[in-house]
């Protein structure tokens, strides 16, 4: 349905509240001309701009318009779409850092895996029981019943299948949708960060498609690996629909300028379209926690994987036994025997996780935490943490 302005209200009044603290009554003024005197606002740190609204992810990003930025009248809508499986503890976290500034989650749940095997809908089950009922007021939820024609034989199909499907049904269900309106896609294990995501519906001036640079990380926020992950992850409802035919997956492609629409698009908007990128390598946008699950959520993982991905590490049977994925945690190796480098990482340093999760420490305290690190392996902390300064700040 559409989103209620209620919430565009919320978010206006978060975004007032942030301008007060980010310094509005700490002001520096200069003469200018005859008795006329320039007012200067001194932003918080991580914010920039003469508004204050321009997060250092994409102050210190690529983007080739930075001069043309002006705050809307008016907030876009936000839309995030993703497909789960059982991604229950990171869907908390998506909705607790994004829920201020989306305001509809369109949410594909299929009673198949993505292997072709019949499923139970989990996540139906929870949004029925009240688990998410502080947001289900913001969820769409997208059933897919069936299995895509070949998808068992090549499991890629069966993957674009899944975001295919979550856009063009979920768009479909969608009412009083504007042009302007912001779409994303993810997938279940990335999570953007919210102050990117409000720069998006507050400003104008920006190009599309954008994509997000996330930290990235394996098995817990313990394990950061080196460099980010970009992903091509949102555009314009307008966009979306004239260049890439209201289909998720070809906007996760980098290659909308071979599309028809294109150039038709341009023309009729007069917007040049330059893909750029929140963040950076070195300034990140959001977050990507791959096979971040306890053990037993590894495994389902392993049995639940597409037939396309190889070596499909689910066909192999001493793969799945729990004792050696609890030893793949705790070294940070991977399924072919191999160990990367990773980079120093501490709970306290900036971006480390969403902060929803480290201001609930103890519960998520296996994804912030080895739960398996012995003294003298990498990165042991004697079991020592703390909820440290972990949001976009």
């Amino acid at each position: 349905g559409e989103a209620g302005e209620g919430a565009v209200l919320g978010v206006r009044k978060i975004l007032q509240e942030e301008g007060s603290r980010a310094g509005g009554g700490v002001a520096g003024t200069r003469p200018r001309g005859r008795g006329r005197r320039l007012v200067k606002c001194v932003c918080r740190p991580g914010w920039h701009g003469p508004y204050c609204g321009v997060p250092t992810m994409v102050q210190h990003s690529n983007l080739p318009t930075k001069e043309r930025l002006a705050p809307r009248e008016r907030p876009r809508r936000v839309l995030n779409a993703i497909n789960v499986n059982h991604e229950f503890d990171l869907l908390h976290v998506r909705f607790h850092e994004l829920g201020p500034a989306v305001d509809l989650f369109l949410v594909c749940e299929s009673n198949f895996t993505a292997y072709g095997e019949a499923r139970p809908l989990h996540f139906l089950q929870k949004l029925l029981d009240g688990t998410f009922d502080y947001v289900r007021h913001k969820i769409l939820y997208v059933f897919l019943d069936h299995f895509p024609d070949g998808g068992r034989q090549d499991g890629w199909i069966a993957d674009d299948y899944l975001r295919t499907y979550l856009t063009r049904d979920g768009l479909a269900r969608v009412g009083g949708a504007r042009p302007d309106d912001v779409f994303i896609i993810n997938d279940a294990d990335e999570i953007p960060a919210r102050e990117g995501v409000l720069f998006l519906k507050l400003f104008d001036g920006w190009t599309e498609p954008f994509a997000i640079h996330m930290r990235k990380s394996l098995y817990g926020f313990f394990w950061k690996q080196l460099g980010s992950l970009e992903v091509v992850a949102g555009c314009t409802l307008g966009m979306l629909r004239a260049v890439y035919d209201s289909d998720g997956i070809k906007l996760r492609r980098r290659e909308y300028y071979t599309l028809p629409g294109f150039r038709r698009y341009e023309n009729i908007t007069g917007h040049i379209l330059v893909q750029w990128s929140l963040g950076s390598p070195f300034h990140f946008a959001g977050w990507h926690c791959s096979w971040c699950f306890t053990p037993e959520g590894i495994h389902f993982k392993l049995v639940s994987a597409q037939n396309g991905d190889f070596p499909r590490w689910g066909d192999y049977e001493d793969k799945r036994d729990l004792g050696y994925i609890r030893e793949l945690i705790r070294t940070g190796g991977w399924f072919d025997g191999s160990v990367q480098e990773y980079p120093p990482s501490d709970p306290r340093e900036h971006m480390y996780a969403p902060q929803y999760l480290l201001d609930n420490y103890e519960r998520y305290r296996y994804m912030l935490e080895n739960p398996y690190a012995k003294p003298g392996d990498r990165g042991w902390n004697g079991g020592r943490g703390g909820a440290g300064g972990g949001g976009a700040g």
